[in-house]
């Protein structure tokens, strides 16, 4: 054993002659998180903030699907049709219903999302959008292109430099 330890003593000695220590990341800066009370999921909460993951993955099932079924009117928004609409929410309740059959983690109410409201909310919100894309002061891509249009490079007035 001792003579293990003096080999990588001698190889820590050489290394730190050769400068291979010198400038590091990190040097001279305080180790991270050394002040904070033990945290036994400290290596996941790095892992998840390293990597950019969202920390959703970590929920149970039943709140996983509970925070989908809030979020279900935002990721209807961006879809084009109603049949679109409906596919996904059916896609969801699918899962709802499969874990309703076997309930599995911390009891939690649940329940299958209405397909129908999600569609006339939908339908709504793309008709407050249409009627606010009529309107002329909207400022919408439309009346900017046209306003683009109308400002040609040969009507704008030459202007010389300051001298």
């Amino acid at each position: 054993m001792d003579s293990w330890e003096a080999t990588v003593e001698a190889q820590i000695r050489s290394a730190q002659e050769r400068g291979e220590f010198d400038n590091l990341p990190g040097m001279g800066k305080p180790i991270p998180g050394r002040n904070l009370p033990y945290d036994e999921s400290w290596w996941i909460k790095s892992f998840l903030e390293r990597e950019a993951l969202p920390t959703d993955l970590l929920l149970p099932t039943p709140l996983l699907l509970r925070r989908r079924a809030e979020q279900v009117p935002d990721e209807a928004r961006d879809l084009p049709t109603e049949e679109a609409v409906r596919a996904y929410v059916a896609v969801l309740n699918r899962e709802i219903l499969a874990w309703l059959r076997n309930p599995s983690g911390p009891r939690v109410v649940v329940r299958p999302v209405n397909a129908d409201e999600v569609v006339r909310g939908w339908r709504e919100r793309r008709q407050a959008v249409a009627v606010a894309a009529t309107r002329p002061d909207a400022g919408t891509p439309a009346t900017v292109t046209q306003q683009r249009r109308s400002r040609r490079w040969w009507r704008l007035p030459w202007r010389r430099p300051a001298a």
